[in-house]
């Protein structure tokens, strides 16, 4: 067999898991990033995202044996019976994991590395017709919120987080959070959360506004040049006369997007 290139790096053939090991991993890191599992046997006969990757693992077999028609008939299947479209030439690292899994689609060129969370929805597409790596690589420890978009050969690095229906065309340092369309960084991932005891961040719903905080240090700012000109005097009219109303626009709600 030959050598498996990941996210990473290439892994050696001697050193690659089994594959039972890797279906293994699979399973059993479910009930770690979802509180509703319950047993293995659940989870492995209830669970389209376990279903879809264990038989996406197989098709990656077939497909690196040379089997390529035989292994798209298995992942035709796999989308048939789960709604998860993989291609079989994807690569993808150890636990791999994708709740709920309805609407997902990966494309051929995509590398994944260990420990990866996909919600349902994501697309990791490509952006060109040319032959070659198309598709978005995603270091270890990446989560992708529901229905967000991560288009052409670009590179996610480790623990990134992607907020929800954001759409990524760019590189993505690691240990970021990116959020918007397109998608923009906001902030360094360990300033959103804490790990869980498994040392998986899932708090991808903890996305900073940004324009509320533009807004509230302008309000800040309108604040204290009256505060000067009052100072000195000058004639303050402290209305809003576009939205016609004190609080709308007024320093109380400064105060309350500076809190949050």
């Amino acid at each position: 067999m030959e050598d498996v290139m990941t996210a990473n790096n290439v892994i050696p053939k001697s050193q690659q898991p089994s594959l039972l090991r890797l279906l293994r991993e699979d399973v059993s890191c479910v009930f770690q990033r979802d509180p509703a599992a319950r047993s293995g046997f659940e989870v492995l006969t209830t669970y389209p995202g376990v279903h879809a990757i264990l038989m996406q693992r197989i098709a990656h077999r077939l497909w690196k044996f040379g089997l390529r028609y035989l292994a798209r008939l298995i992942s035709w299947f796999a989308r048939l019976l789960t709604n998860i479209d993989i291609h079989p030439g994807a690569t993808i690292g150890r636990r791999f994991f994708i709740d709920h899994g309805a609407g997902v689609v990966i494309g051929e060129t995509a590398e994944i590395g260990d420990d990866v969370t996909l919600y349902h929805g994501v697309t990791l597409g490509g952006t060109t017709w040319n032959k070659g790596k198309r598709h978005p690589t995603l270091g270890d420890g990446v989560v992708v919120g529901a229905g967000a978009k991560i288009l052409g050969a670009i590179t996610l690095g480790e623990n990134v987080r992607v907020g929800a229906n954001s759409v990524v065309v760019k590189d993505v340092p690691a240990h970021r959070t990116v959020i918007g369309i397109p998608g923009k960084i906001v902030l360094r991932t360990e300033e959103a959360g804490t790990d869980n005891i498994y040392g998986i961040n899932l708090d991808h719903h903890l996305i900073p506004d940004p324009v509320g905080r533009a807004i509230a240090c302008l309000m800040e700012r309108i604040e204290v040049l009256e505060g000067q000109l009052r100072k000195q005097g000058e004639p303050v009219d402290g209305q809003c006369h576009t939205c016609e109303a004190d609080d709308l626009c007024g320093t109380e709600v400064a105060r309350k997007l500076r809190k949050e």
